[in-house]
């Protein structure tokens, strides 16, 4: 706020002083700022909404609340619906995984993105594994190995 050197007078400590008490009152006077604009501004993206996929020689978007799962088959990423409805998409799973929201989808190994709502169970597999169980028919088992499981279960009990 201000610095005080030797010599110094009655006069400097005074106006040192003067300045703490007008820095003091400018606090006091100022209203608590709002501080929902900035939290909004610094929370993350809530994730994609729809993804566009290329069927029958037409576009077509997918909304992200019908999307089961992301998974990986020969070499290509597929979507699958809740209306068992299969769509091969031109992204890569990294980058589906850090454009849709980390609330809704959990990236169970490199082969699958499952989404919360899809999940209708999860049992112990062998090895300490997990095995989820989705809502509807996946291509394969979607497994949980032993050193995501508990990175898992704390996602599916924040929810």
């Amino acid at each position: 706020m201000d610095y005080i050197l030797k010599p110094f007078s009655q006069e400097d400590i005074a106006e040192a002083l003067r300045k703490v008490d007008e820095l003091k009152n400018f606090f006091q006077q100022k209203a608590a700022p709002d501080l929902t604009d900035l939290l909004a501004k610094l929370m993350p993206p809530s994730g994609k909404t729809t993804f566009l996929v290329f069927q029958h020689q037409k576009y077509r978007t997918i909304n992200i609340e019908d999307i089961a799962l992301f998974y990986i088959k020969y070499d290509a990423t597929w979507i699958l619906c809740f209306d068992k409805q299969q769509y091969p998409i031109s992204q890569s799973l990294d980058q589906i995984a850090q454009s849709v929201s980390q609330q809704q989808f959990y990236r169970l190994n490199r082969q699958n993105l499952v989404n919360f709502k899809a999940i209708k169970e999860v049992e112990p597999y062998f090895l300490r594994k997990l095995l989820v169980k989705l809502a509807i028919e996946t291509p394969e088992k979607l497994l949980v190995n032993k050193e995501k499981s508990h990175n898992f279960l704390s996602w599916m009990e924040e929810r």
